[in-house]
């Protein structure tokens, strides 16, 4: 008898997840990549490690102080956690750097250049040097540091420059200062086409007229990190958006977690820093490169330099859809679905829009986890409230880095007349569902759309999505329950065709593996999804892949399971796809199950699955089954995109084997789907859920 619990059968989870942030900085180095686009993953790497370290590290850093021993099946201790999370990142800060000085040696090649202002020459200087007066100067916050003037409350996240000062006319008097660099000023200023200088390099060449009197002996540039993670003391919250709103605030004022700084730091000034920020030396990261890298979106974003960029694709709308019907007609009739951020996010904006000017639809539901600033969606639901109709919005206020957003709109939706939801106690709601009821046939119909994203037309055309529409009647008593479960008290949480957590999803998909397990080697799994964390579901597929069962795993980011251990999990494939597009879709083939396809807004986690209310959506309709079984497959034999993870926890990225047809996943969809729309265009035929017709070179 094998033993499960045995901890070297799991990886760490932040180790994990360090691993999918490597594969994304990866993209930074791959010369097939044009240089904005490795810029842009540059970008993307240290935002995420930014979030990492508010988050993940804040919260390893409380349970070490906590004195808790281990948190996961792998049973490491927080301290564990902190020195290899600490090794880890100080050796690939490394790589990190020799990714950046390539990218930028290269740009510079090409007519667009980052610069110091030290480096710039006389008459660009003079150009820096008018900016600097006309926007630095007037809103640089300069601080002195002494007993009148104490340590100031830095924001999380902010860039800073700190100072070592000797009075000009007491030699003795040595002194310390801030300059803080606000916000609303640009992270690389433009001085013209093509020639960006760094803000701090720009302010640190005229701190003499900063501090007027002072010689500036050294200097250097600094960020701090805070922890951010906001805890909300839901028992207590008689207003929960006046506690939320005080959580925000709090947030500010988390203890510190990282400081970043630069390279050749003179000692006295860190000791200075340190005395204040009560920060470790392991948690101080030198770099020889820019700080708060996660700004270069701004040059990326240079339309003057697109050509050195990815060609954007246009999602497009199909048939169904975009054909002058009626889009509630259209749903009478059949099931749709679309896949972002090839299609369209329009005909889900369309839906509701629709919903909110139709004279015979009495009530709209939905919820909203994470919304743009300038959401159509929202728009219109105020709009259907002002018009009339009922409208339901559970609008997540703890939805992560979200918050503030939430909140402007759940107040927004209030006024317009709105019943708005702001959570559950003790959970979060991160179901994609909207509901609209209309009157056909002096009938009440019920029309659904789901899906395995937010309801977010930004995000909508970078993460690959699915997007469900539907007017099934075996959906429509779920999800009338699913609101009623919402809105009121409730102790049925339980649904008979829909899947809910934290009550059915996850021993659903235990009893769907041990079906499989029980088939043998008969029995086959595909699971495609963001993260693989829970051990029970971990422990299961380790029991399939015992009896014989084959399973193959798409996992973009953190899997604690490890595949191939001679008789545990030989059986278990695991690869993760990163490319120009986030992977974000959860699908599910189960081969024997009745039906074998499903989708969700879950991934495989302890907070999904038991902390969260979420949705798991069985795809009754065998065409758009086949074509969601058409799209695991297509990125199982993915070989330009794809990372293979090993059984000693590392990945491998996929190398196409001599004379092997080359597979980008993405490239291939994005390519399928705009064929199909200029064919369409072309010949204007009404087609029907199009199938992928997925093959090596096809």
């Amino acid at each position: 008898m094998k033993n499960l619990n045995d901890p070297n059968l799991y990886t760490n989870r932040e180790l994990s997840w360090l691993q999918f942030n490597s594969r994304v900085l990866y993209q930074a180095k791959k010369a097939s990549n044009p240089l904005l686009e490795r810029l842009k993953f540059i970008a993307i790497y240290s935002s995420n490690l930014d979030e990492f370290y508010m988050i993940r590290v804040a919260g390893l850093k409380q349970l070490f102080s906590a004195r808790i021993i281990s948190s996961g099946a792998d049973e490491m201790t927080p301290h564990e956690q902190l020195e290899r999370i600490d090794e880890y990142l100080h050796n690939e800060k490394k790589i990190l750097q020799a990714y950046y000085h390539d990218i930028v040696e290269n740009l510079s090649k090409v007519g667009l250049h980052i610069k110091e202002y030290s480096d710039l020459s006389k008459e660009l200087k003079k150009s820096a040097d008018e900016y600097f007066y006309e926007n630095i100067f007037p809103v640089i916050i300069p601080i002195a540091i002494d007993a009148t003037h104490p340590f100031p409350p830095l924001n999380n996240l902010s860039l800073s420059l700190a100072i070592k000062l000797q009075d000009q006319s007491q030699k003795d008097i040595i002194r310390y200062a801030l300059i803080r660099i606000p916000r609303l000023l640009p992270r690389f200023v433009q001085l013209k086409d093509g020639i960006y200088v760094t803000i701090e390099s720009l302010v640190r060449d005229h701190a003499d007229d900063i501090f007027p009197g002072y010689d500036i002996l050294s200097s250097t540039t600094f960020r701090v990190t805070r922890n951010a993670d906001i805890v909300i003391e839901e028992e207590e919250a008689d207003d929960f958006m006046e506690i939320l709103q005080q959580g925000l605030r709090l947030r500010k004022k988390g203890a510190f977690v990282r400081l970043e700084i630069e390279k050749g730091v003179n000692e006295d000034i860190l000791n200075f820093l340190c005395s204040h920020l009560n920060i470790g030396q392991k948690d101080i990261f030198r770099y020889e490169i820019p700080l708060n890298l996660s700004a270069l979106w701004s040059i990326v974003e240079n339309k003057k330099f697109s050509h050195l960029a990815l060609s954007p694709n246009t999602p497009k709308t199909l048939p169904p859809f975009g054909q002058n019907e009626s889009i509630f007609k259209i749903l009478d009739k059949e099931d749709v679905l679309t896949l972002q951020p090839y299609e369209s996010f329009e005909p889900v904006v369309e839906l509701i829009q629709a919903a909110a000017k139709d004279p015979k639809v009495l009530s709209i539901r939905m919820t909203l986890y994470r919304v743009g600033k300038n959401s159509p969606v929202v728009q219109a639901l105020i709009d259907a409230a002002n018009n009339g109709k009922q409208v339901t919005a559970m609008v997540e206020l703890k939805a992560r880095f979200d918050e503030e957003n939430n909140l402007i709109w759940a107040k927004a939706l209030e006024e317009a007349g709105a019943h708005v939801i702001y959570g559950i106690h003790g959970f979060k709601v991160h179901a994609k569902i909207m509901q609209i009821i209309r009157k056909s046939n002096d009938k009440l119909k019920v029309y659904l759309h789901f899906s395995t994203g937010n309801y977010n037309e930004a995000t909508a055309k970078v993460y690959t999505d699915v997007s469900y529409f539907t007017s099934r009647d075996e959906f429509r008593s779920d999800s009338i329950t699913f609101f009623h479960i919402l809105t009121g008290f409730s102790k049925n949480h339980k649904l008979n065709n829909l899947n809910l957590s934290p009550t059915q999803i996850k021993q659903k998909l235990l009893n769907m593996i041990k079906l499989e397990k029980e088939k043998k080697d008969s029995g086959f799994i595909i699971a495609k999804m963001n993260s693989l964390v829970d051990p029970d579901l971990i422990k299961a597929l380790y029991q399939a892949s015992i009896a014989g069962v084959k399973i193959k795993l798409i996992i973009r980011g953190i899997c604690c399971l490890k595949p191939g251990i001679k008789g545990i999990s030989e059986n278990i494939h695991v690869i993760s796809i990163i490319g120009k597009y986030l992977e974000h879709s959860r699908i599910f083939y189960f081969k024997h199950s009745k039906p074998k396809v499903y989708i969700s807004s879950a991934d495989w986690m302890p907070r999904n699955m038991e902390k969260r209310y979420e949705l798991m959506i069985p795809i009754y309709n065998e065409n758009l089954a086949k074509r969601l079984l058409d799209i695991l497959n297509l990125q199982l034999s993915d070989n330009q995109l794809a990372w293979e993870l090993k059984q000693d926890g590392k990945y491998h990225k996929i190398t196409p084997k001599k004379d092997e047809v080359l597979i980008d996943s993405q490239q291939f969809l994005e390519n399928h789907i705009n064929k199909l729309y200029k064919s369409i265009k072309k010949n204007k035929p009404t087609i029907k859920n199009t199938i992928i017709k997925t093959g090596k070179g096809k």
